[in-house]
Parts: structure tokens; C-alpha cells; sequence
């Protein structure tokens, strides 16, 4: 399992707040788990619509 820590980007200072962590639990690449965290961390971190486009996946592996 991965822990991949979610950040709020503070809109004045534009900073990066921890929030929380998501963990990856799928033992296989699928090709869409990242974006699936995403999806994950939108739901459960942002309580305004417009604080969705402010949340940053830190530690997260992108392979191509």
C-alpha cells in the first residue's frame, strides 16, 4: 500500500497545507489509479466546489 499525502493550496500565500492521505490499496497498475485518487481526494478534502481545482497529490508515482 501507498500513502500519498493530499495538500490544500492556500490561495493568499499560495502555499502548500497538508490536509490528509489517501492510500493506494490495488496491488496492480490499472493505468488510472492516480486519477482515480484524485476523484478520491476531490469527494472527501473539498467542502466548496471551487476547492476542488486546489488540491495537490504529493508523492505520487506517474509511469509512462
Amino acid at each position: 500500500m501507498n500513502g500519498i499525502t493530499i495538500y490544500r493550496v492556500d490561495g493568499i500565500t499560495k502555499k502548500d497545507v497538508p490536509v490528509g492521505t489517501v492510500e493506494e490499496r490495488r496491488k496492480i497498475e490499472r493505468g488510472d489509479n492516480l486519477i482515480g485518487l484524485m476523484r478520491v481526494a476531490r469527494m472527501v478534502f473539498a467542502s466548496l466546489p471551487r476547492e476542488s481545482f486546489c488540491i495537490k497529490l504529493r508523492g505520487a508515482r506517474i509511469a509512462f
